[in-house]
């Protein structure tokens, strides 16, 4: 039986990055890196502004409580430096499925060690402690630079949802 993700609040330590538990702590240092229009272009959300960004982090937090998501800052090992976020997502403990999503780095750390560290990091966690049956990684079909971020983790393409979100 795959371990509930709702008390379960850890950080993940790699040698390039650490995945903090998302907490309001991290607003001001998102804030930095956050307003890049070209970061959530592909995004459901908007990220014009601080009170954006604010909402964002309490609805990541929410989710948590509620026990479908784990949210993470994305922290430079070397300088102490948020350069964004993840977080497993749309998580059903019962069948063992989790996706990792909501994922943004700075563009400064984009193609870079970051993304790479981050989902191995998830994904060993996913699979080696909370049992996972299935990891899932989704995005929108124009965003060419995720899916080929996707691609180079080895990850199976399984086709697209069609009218799955607004």
């Amino acid at each position: 039986m795959p371990a509930s993700i709702h008390p379960k609040r850890i950080t993940l330590i790699g040698k390039t990055i650490r995945l903090e538990p998302l907490s309001h702590a991290h607003v001001v240092a998102l804030a930095e890196v956050a307003f890049e229009p070209e970061i959530f272009r592909w995004f459901t959300i908007r990220m014009d502004d601080r009170a954006d960004l604010e909402r964002w982090v309490a609805d990541a937090i929410a989710a948590h409580a509620a026990g479908t998501a784990l949210p993470f800052a994305t922290v430079l090992q070397d300088g102490n430096r948020v350069v964004g976020s993840t977080r497993f997502m749309n998580v059903s403990v019962k069948d063992g499925r989790y996706e990792i999503g909501s994922t943004w780095i700075a563009p400064s750390h984009q193609r870079s060690a970051v993304n790479t560290e981050a989902k191995y990091l998830m994904l060993c966690h996913a699979f080696e402690t909370l049992h996972a049956r299935r990891v899932e990684l989704k995005t929108h079909e124009l965003n060419d630079k995720s899916r080929r971020a996707i691609e180079r983790l080895g990850a199976q393409y399984e086709g697209m949802h069609r009218n799955h979100m607004l």
